[in-house]
């Protein structure tokens, strides 16, 4: 098979048609797929169904001589505190437990900085005429909505297989409006990469003219391989630490991938003058949150060793899953050249770059055949991919036999956008 840009007009038209007919097919089916979003699959949630046996109405309430089902503890369990301690390697006063998302604890972080302004301000963010925010793309839609939401004027920065262009980022910290930065340090979202440790020492060692500069650094995926075992991964407080910037970031996790999404925990951690700091304005909003929950988890993950387990069996199920899309994807489309995507061994998603331009028609063609994925163009600010060339694709919601028809329907449809791309129509 020839790869398209090879091909005489009168081939590709040749070729359309084929195309046409199998993308007709699949649409006369009238199947309803998702690959939009990184939900964990029926199977894994099944798999940790145990973790709704570890209390019932005869358990012990009292941990850490407090009675879970009352107020208090505002900061967290200390039992639990010590348990995302050893998974992240920091110690149990940098950790926060908050709710079921941490989606919300960086929402939250970043709205105080708004009304109250953070370690290092003159301010409050909302009283100055412009914030700047730095969003290495392609990079998650939810941490850009949060940005916009606040009004941030969003700077794209390019990722490279080692992480965020630090050239770049040394550069644009020079001035005074870029407040912060939004990371994905481990397997990225979408892309898939581990930051390197060059990165990371350089991220730690950042000079930002803005004294208030805030890295929100979302460790999402700390422990979420699903090809091979678990890589260790550099504590980015000690980091910063050693360059005298500890106040500089917060890191934030959560359950969401290994327990229940819908009702896991969520943490933050950070310097001891930022968590002074910030329960003190907490302590306007939360009493505590759900103990019961925390208590819960504890005893269900029990340790790092413990929950390392538990994301293999995870593995066992994603594992199949990435490599369905990437065989259909060698198979279908690497032979054309009309795109290519990062192999990784961890996270929730694969990154597929098109040939400059196809990327909406794609995610159209795909939407009319009834496969629903995360819109083209969100993996940037403002939903503006500057080549029109990122999708973002989400293995892991779909069983494997519905996930083998998306993935037809993807690669049809992309063919089929290439196809009309090259033709001139």
């Amino acid at each position: 098979m020839k790869k398209y840009a090879e091909m005489t007009k009168e081939e590709l038209k040749a070729e359309r048609v084929k195309v046409e007919a199998v993308y007709k097919a699949w649409q006369d089916q009238k199947l309803t797929l998702n690959m939009a979003r990184g939900k964990p699959g029926a199977e894994q949630l099944d798999q940790v169904k145990g973790l709704l046996d570890v209390l019932n109405s005869d358990s012990d309430l009292i941990c850490d001589g407090i009675d879970v089902r009352n107020y208090g503890t505002m900061e967290g369990l200390p039992s639990c505190r010590r348990l995302f301690a050893e998974i992240l390697g920091v110690k149990p006063e940098n950790v926060f437990i908050g709710g079921s998302a941490s989606l919300q604890l960086m929402y939250d972080t970043i709205a105080k900085c708004y009304t109250h302004g953070r370690l290092g301000s003159e301010k409050p963010w909302a009283k100055l005429d412009v914030v700047k925010w730095l969003c290495p793309s392609p990079g998650y839609d939810r941490h850009f909505n949060i940005s916009e939401t606040f009004g941030m004027t969003m700077i794209p920065v390019p990722m490279t297989s080692f992480g965020p262009d630090m050239d770049v980022v040394e550069e644009l910290v020079k001035d005074p409006d870029v407040r912060g930065m939004w990371c994905v340090p481990k397997y990225s979202n979408p892309d898939g990469i581990i930051y390197s440790e060059e990165t990371i020492r350089r991220i730690a060692s950042l000079r930002p003219a803005a004294k208030d500069f805030l890295l929100m650094w979302d460790n999402a995926y700390c422990v979420h391989e699903f090809f091979g075992d678990y890589v260790p991964f550099p504590d980015i407080l000690s980091e910063c630490a050693r360059y005298g910037n500890e106040d500089m970031v917060f890191e934030f996790a959560s359950t969401s991938k290994i327990t229940f999404p819908g009702a896991g925990i969520s943490v933050f951690v950070c310097s001891e003058n930022n968590m002074n700091f910030t329960k003190k304005l907490l302590e306007s909003q939360v009493i505590s949150y759900d103990k019961v929950n925390q208590l819960r988890h504890v005893l269900f993950l029990k340790d790092k060793e413990n929950l390392l387990k538990i994301m293999k069996q995870h593995a066992a199920v994603l594992g199949p899953k990435f490599r369905c899309v990437l065989d259909a994807l060698d198979r279908e489309i690497a032979p054309l050249g009309i795109a290519s995507w990062q192999r990784p061994n961890g996270g929730y998603f694969i990154s597929v770059n098109t040939m400059p331009g196809i990327a909406k028609a794609t995610w159209k063609l795909c939407r009319e055949c009834g496969l629903t994925m995360t819109d083209a163009g969100a993996t940037f600010p403002y939903g503006k991919d500057p080549k029109d060339s990122n999708l973002r694709v989400a293995p892991s919601l779909p069983p494997i036999g519905q996930l083998e028809k998306a993935m037809q329907i993807f690669c049809t449809s992309m063919k089929l956008a290439a196809l009309n791309k090259l033709i001139g129509e």
